[in-house]
């Protein structure tokens, strides 16, 4: 007898361990428990691998087409900025050939005109001056006449007048600078005039303002016209006299107001010119 008749005729249960499983599946499955064995965690684990795979996949694809379709942009602007230069380009290009055709023009008109002979300009009237400054052109004599009638006006003439004409010249002359002095003395002498701000300070907070502003009014100049006053602050309760007034620069100089002015020293600290304007 060999071995394999005796196995076969032994009562032994090789297939148990899939029984078993199938036991243990079914009565997971009733229970409504399934545990997931190795298998499946790792078919699971491969799965997910898969889908995160596919979704880098995805987004590598997308990035590309979003790159496409950004340079796609960039080229279409960069077309549009040549075909633009191109259109400026030939507009320039124009406007150079219309230049340089008017310039020829002018090139050939210039030439032209060296080549012509110059035209000739009459010679401008002399201007005789009259005494009170102005100038009168004298008229230009008629156009030439024939060499004939020249010669008959030449016989005409008295080459030994007499002294008449000067003399009556001379007193024209005279009489003309009379009235022009005459004229210049009778007109208004303009009077330059100025605009004096004075700064008038006391010596202390003590001093009486009104009494100050009576000393300095009390100065008459011939020319000195005293305007407007007002006090104005300067610190420590201490006021200031703000006066103005109108002078004739050829009378009165701020020298001369300032030394009247500080005469009167029991009031007045200083005077200060604070504005000087010419009317």
């Amino acid at each position: 007898m060999t071995s394999a008749d005796f196995l076969a005729q032994e009562k032994i249960w090789f297939d148990k361990p899939r029984y078993d499983e199938a036991e243990r599946r079914f009565y997971e499955g009733m229970n409504g428990s399934p545990q997931p064995t190795k298998q499946d965690a790792g078919a699971n684990s491969i799965l997910q691998d898969i889908a995160r795979a596919r979704e880098n996949i995805q987004k590598s694809l997308a990035g590309q087409q979003q790159q496409q379709s950004s340079s796609a942009a960039d080229q279409g602007e960069l077309v549009s900025r040549i075909k633009g230069l191109e259109l400026e380009n030939q507009s320039l290009n124009k406007v150079v050939e219309n230049l340089r055709a008017a310039l020829s023009k002018l090139e050939r008109r210039v030439s032209i005109l060296e080549k012509s002979p110059a035209a000739v300009t009459p010679a401008p009237a002399p201007s005789v001056p009259y005494t009170n400054g102005t100038t009168v052109q004298q008229k230009t004599s008629a156009p030439v006449k024939k060499v004939e009638e020249e010669e008959d006006d030449d016989d005409d003439i008295d080459l030994f007048g007499s002294d008449d004409e000067d003399e009556e010249a001379e007193k024209l002359k005279e009489q003309r600078l009379k009235e022009y002095a005459e004229r210049k003395a009778k007109k208004p002498t303009i009077i330059a005039k100025s605009s004096i701000l004075l700064d008038v300070k006391p010596w202390d907070d003590e001093t009486d303002m009104v009494k100050l502003e009576e000393c300095v009014r009390s100065v008459q100049v011939d020319g000195l016209l005293w305007g407007m006053s007002k006090l104005v602050p300067v610190g420590y309760g201490i006021k200031k006299l703000q006066i103005s007034c109108v002078v004739e620069d050829d009378k009165v100089g701020t020298d001369l107001l300032e030394e009247e002015i500080t005469k009167f020293e029991d009031y007045i600290q200083s005077v200060d010119v604070a504005a000087f304007n010419k009317i």
